[in-house]
This record gives C-alpha cells, sequence and structure tokens, in this order.
C-alpha cells in the first residue's frame, strides 16, 4: 500500500466522521493552538533575558515570568479541551462503523460467509474498529499537530538565526529519507501482521468450538502445536514491526540531538562574537530542544497511521463485499394463495475460485435445469447422492442463494421479486446442522415468530418432540449456552424443528431435521408432523425411508436434475438409480435393514 493509497483508503472514513467533523475540527484547532503557544514560550524566554535580566528589572522579570505561567496554563487548558471534544464523538464514529458492518454481514448471502474466514470477520470487527478509533481519537491529531509544529518551530529557527536554522534543518534529510524507508516497509508488515491475527482469531474460535471432537480423538497436542506454530508467526511479524519502529525512531532521537550540538557549539560562538544575543540564543535551544519530542514521535505516529489505513482496507474489503441477494427495486407481494412451490428450469453455478485459465475450479456448477412443482399442502421428499445439491435447492427456496438460471415461483410470483423478510414470513427453514443462540428456549424457538403466544410455543415444542424442555431448570426460559452446545445433538435438531413450525409458514422447508435423533423419537416426531403439516406445503431432504414416510411424493436430484418422481415404492420398482442409493447406503431404509 502506498501513501496515496493509504491516503486514499483513510479517506473512506470521512461518511462516518462527518457528523462528528466539527468536533474534530475543534479538537484539531485546540491542538494545534495549543502547539503554538508552545512555540510562544522560547520567545517570551528571549524578550526576558534580553530584556529585563539584561537590564536588571526584576519586576519586569516577575512580570515576564507570570506572562510564561499563563501561556502554559493556556497551553495545558487545550490540551485538555482537545480530549474533551474528540475522545466521546470518536467512540461514536466507531459505533457507527460497526453498525454498518454488523449489518452488512448479516444481509451478504450464504456464499460470502463460505469463503470468509470467521476469525478474519471477528479481527476486522472488534481489533480493527478500536484501531480506527484511537487513531481518530489521538494519532490523526497528533501527527497533524507535530507535522505542524515541526515546519512552525523550523520556520522560527531560520527567523532567530538563519546560519543555525539551517544548521539544523540540514539534520532533517536523512530524518526524511528514513522515514520514508520505514514506511515503505512497516505497511507490509502491518498488513501481514492483522492478517494472521485474523487467522489465529479462527484457530481459537475453531478450536473452541470442537474441543469434543479435538479431546475424543486425542489430538490436542496437533492443535496446541498448530496454534504456537501461527502464534510464533504473528510473534515474529510484531517483533519485525518493533524492530523497525525502534530503528527509525532511535535516529528520529539521535540526529535532532546531534543538530542540537552543532547549533549549541556554534551559538556560542557567535555569541561570543557578538553575532548573536544570549536571549536569542536560549530561544533558538529551547524552541530546538522543543521540536525534538514531535520529531521523536513522527516515526510512531506513522505507524499509527499506516496501521489504521491497512485496518481501514480490511475493513471496506468487507463493506466493499457485492450482495447478489437483494431486495427488488420495486417489490411485489406474495398473493393469498395455497402456497404452491415451483423450481422452473434452476441452474445454480457457484462463483469461480481460482483462474478460468488455469483449470481451477472451471466448472462448478451443481443444478443443471431442475423442475420441481410442489402442489398446496403436499409433502414432497428430496432424495438424492451425497454432494447433488439437496441443501442447496432448500437454501433457494428461502433465498440464502439465487439461481443462476431459472426461478423459484411462490404462488406464481418469482421469489426475487419479493422482500426477503416478507419471503420468509412465508417460507421456513429448519437446517440438518442447527445452530441455537445463547438465549432462552423461547427466544430460540420463536425467533420467526416473536409475538407467538405460549399455546403456539408449546404446540411447535410437542409437534417436534421437543418437550424435553420442560424439565430443564427454568423450562422454556432456560437459557442455552453458545450455539446449544449444552444440549445434544438431536435436542438442538428438534428445537430447530420447532422453530420452523412455531413461524407458521405457508411453506415448510426441511433439510434432514431429524437425522440426529433416535428411530423412535423420529417415529412419534414423524406422526406428529404429519398431522402438524396438514394443508402446509413441505419440502424435506431426507436420507431416512421413515422421513420418506412423510411425503406424498419422493423427488430423485441427479445431476443437477430431478430425474425421477413418484411414491416411494413405485421408484423402488421402477427406479435403478434410487434403489441403488438405498444399497449405497445414501439414505436408510429401515424395513431394508431390519
Amino acid at each position: 500500500m502506498s501513501a496515496e493509497r493509504s491516503f486514499t483508503a483513510l479517506a473512506r472514513l470521512w461518511p462516518f466522521v462527518r457528523p462528528v467533523a466539527w468536533y474534530l475540527a475543534g479538537g484539531l484547532a485546540a491542538s494545534i493552538v495549543a502547539a503554538a503557544l508552545g512555540l510562544v514560550g522560547p520567545q517570551i524566554i528571549r524578550i526576558i533575558v534580553d530584556g529585563p535580566v539584561t537590564s536588571g528589572d526584576r519586576t519586569q522579570v516577575v512580570w515576564g515570568a507570570l506572562v510564561l505561567l499563563g501561556v502554559g496554563v493556556g497551553e495545558a487548558a487545550l490540551w485538555f479541551l482537545r480530549r474533551v471534544l474528540v475522545l466521546t464523538p470518536m467512540v461514536g464514529v466507531e459505533r457507527r462503523l460497526r453498525d454498518r458492518l454488523f449489518g452488512h454481514l448479516g444481509d451478504l448471502p450464504a456464499a460470502f460467509h463460505d469463503e470468509w474466514e470467521s476469525g478474519q470477520l471477528l479481527s476486522r470487527s472488534s481489533a480493527d474498529l478500536a484501531r480506527l478509533r484511537r487513531w481518530l481519537s489521538f494519532g490523526f491529531i497528533m501527527l497533524v499537530v507535530n507535522l505542524l509544529t515541526i515546519v512552525g518551530g523550523a520556520s522560527v529557527l531560520v527567523w532567530l538565526d538563519p546560519l543555525l536554522g539551517l544548521t539544523y534543518l540540514a539534520f532533517a534529510v536523512p530524518s526524511g529519507v528514513l522515514t520514508y524507508r520505514f514506511q515503505r516497509r512497516y505497511r507490509v508488515l502491518a498488513r501481514r501482521s492483522q492478517d494472521q491475527a485474523g487467522r489465529l482469531a479462527t484457530s481459537v474460535e475453531e478450536a473452541a468450538k470442537g474441543v469434543r471432537v479435538i479431546r475424543a480423538f486425542g489430538r490436542r497436542p496437533e492443535f496446541v502445536d498448530a496454534f504456537a506454530d501461527g502464534a510464533q508467526r504473528l510473534r515474529t511479524t510484531e517483533l519485525a514491526k518493533a524492530r523497525e519502529q525502534a530503528n527509525v525512531r532511535s535516529w528520529l532521537i539521535a540526529l535532532p540531538q546531534l543538530a542540537l550540538t552543532a547549533c549549541l557549539g556554534i551559538g556560542v560562538f557567535r555569541v561570543a562574537g557578538g553575532e548573536l544575543t544570549v536571549g536569542s540564543l536560549s530561544a533558538f535551544l529551547v524552541t530546538a530542544a522543543m521540536l525534538s519530542w514531535p520529531i521523536r514521535w513522527i516515526g510512531v505516529l506513522l505507524a499509527d497511521t499506516l496501521d489504521a489505513a491497512t485496518s481501514t482496507t480490511r475493513l471496506f474489503e468487507v463493506l466493499d463485499a457485492r450482495n447478489t441477494v437483494t431486495d427488488p427495486e420495486h417489490p411485489l407481494t406474495v398473493p393469498d394463495g395455497p402456497g404452491e412451490l415451483r423450481f422452473e428450469g434452476v441452474g445454480f453455478t457457484y462463483p469461480p475460485r481460482g483462474r478460468e485459465d488455469d483449470g481451477t475450479d472451471a466448472d462448478r456448477s451443481v443444478l443443471r435445469g431442475l423442475d420441481l412443482v410442489l402442489r398446496p399442502g403436499e409433502t414432497v421428499a428430496l432424495v438424492g447422492a451425497t454432494g447433488s445439491g439437496k441443501s442447496l435447492v432448500t437454501e433457494l427456496a428461502v433465498r440464502l442463494h439465487d439461481p443462476t438460471a431459472g426461478r423459484v415461483v411462490l404462488d406464481g410470483v418469482d421469489v426475487r421479486d419479493v422482500r426477503r423478510n416478507e419471503l420468509r414470513t412465508h417460507v421456513a427453514i429448519a437446517f440438518e446442522q442447527p445452530l441455537l443462540f445463547s438465549a432462552s428456549v423461547r427466544e430460540n424457538v420463536l425467533l420467526g415468530r416473536p409475538d407467538a403466544s405460549d399455546a403456539a410455543l408449546t404446540e411447535a415444542l410437542e409437534v417436534a418432540q421437543a418437550d424435553f424442555v420442560f424439565e430443564l431448570p427454568d423450562g422454556v426460559d432456560t437459557r442455552i449456552g453458545e450455539e446449544g452446545h449444552s444440549l445434544s445433538g438431536g435436542q438442538r435438531q428438534r428445537l430447530a424443528l420447532a422453530r420452523a413450525i412455531a413461524a407458521r409458514p405457508r411453506v415448510l422447508v426441511l433439510d434432514d431435521p431429524l437425522s440426529a435423533v433416535d428411530v423412535r423419537t423420529e417415529a412419534r416426531a414423524t406422526a406428529a408432523l404429519r398431522e402438524a403439516l396438514a394443508g402446509v406445503t413441505t419440502l424435506v431432504v431426507a436420507h431416512r425411508s421413515s422421513t420418506v414416510a412423510l411425503a406424498d411424493r419422493v423427488a430423485v436430484l441427479r445431476d443437477g436434475r430431478i430425474s425421477a418422481i413418484g411414491d416411494h415404492r413405485e421408484l423402488l420398482a421402477d427406479d435403478p438409480y434410487y434403489r441403488g442409493l438405498l444399497w449405497q447406503g445414501e439414505f436408510l431404509d429401515e424395513e431394508a435393514t431390519a
């Protein structure tokens, strides 16, 4: 990232800063005036030394000291004002950025989240945003103030004595070269460090979620070693950053001191020769000493700015991600129909991960002209080989993806012509891998219909055979752990099924919702579902013949198309591919294995 690109990246923060721009401008102005007062102090010293001190007028010395004290108090008050004006508004900027990022992440299609590591998203929404807030509150203002202080101070030095001023500035040339080289190297390390931190966050999250599996298979040492390797790489990068900062800061400390020493030697000779007054030399040396601090901090502030630019780039990599599943500009309303769901010539191809010219992932098509009609109130089971795209079909129904060809139609309306929130009040889904939130059972089950009555909640739980929740310590108000890990896999699936049922949709989509429950519980749930789903159009992905028993018809997905459709016994008799799915174990036929 070049300096120009760093500036361009940081400039993209302006829309978020604009609402509090006057506070930022006020804090910057207060800081500039404070820095200017700091440069006034040495001139007061010059006047006191060349005037009252030389003449022996003690009264004037006292007045001069009081003026100097007043300048110092004013400078301190202005620095305090800068903190008052800036800190709280910049926390608001961080909140707006976080709200925008979280909202955008929630709006992006499932394909985006399939490609991105969760740790990278977590590091962008936490560490990167905190870094931007600190830079806006301190780094940006201090960088501007220090640069202006150096320019203003150098001008004062040349004004006080051109020879000494130019001598001091001669040492600025190597400082500039060192700073330029530093920022070129440091920006690479800054990006590497933040990306490595994101990958490390992913490792921690995966290990925390998979701790049971890791321990069960005795792989803890390997995961610890992998984490240690990632942490060591991050440590190496951070040490390289620290070395770069230490190196440039050492030179930025040493060079001003060398310049000050040279100017002191020359100045003494000029005072002795009557070419310079003691007061002017004193003012020059005090001003030069004051400039050493801004010069020292330039390296640190430049590093903070490059870190902030990298964080901004990483943030907008997410915010710039295009949402391919959006609400229509002129949305239609789904008519109050019976719940007919149609897949008409549906095709779906995942975007390529590699380059087309090298053959990597050149064809990632899954569906190729799929046609399927679910009649109102009908239950259709979808079966197919592993990886055939069954789950993708269910996700197309609720617009987690959009087809790349053809269309999905609900009661005569293309689902892409309907607002997503409205569509999802008509179509509900229960996933094979259920996700529960760190909330109460009630809040999890009524996620799609939060205003439902207790009777509707109880009915949904009973149909899904999830009445075990009534035995929990606080019943339906019991809070379950993160992702529901305090429950068994079958219990989580039943709560997810209850959530879909409680939404009272026109169309219910079930992605093998009972794969983790025992056969007896599944039989009870199947019987309850058959009664509860009367009048509800249902698409269910099946891996068990008992799940197929729910269905009025069975659709066979093969090579991206529906190759056969009929009832279970007809397909067993007439479709060799369907029989092969049973024999190959693609779904379990309890009757055949009894």
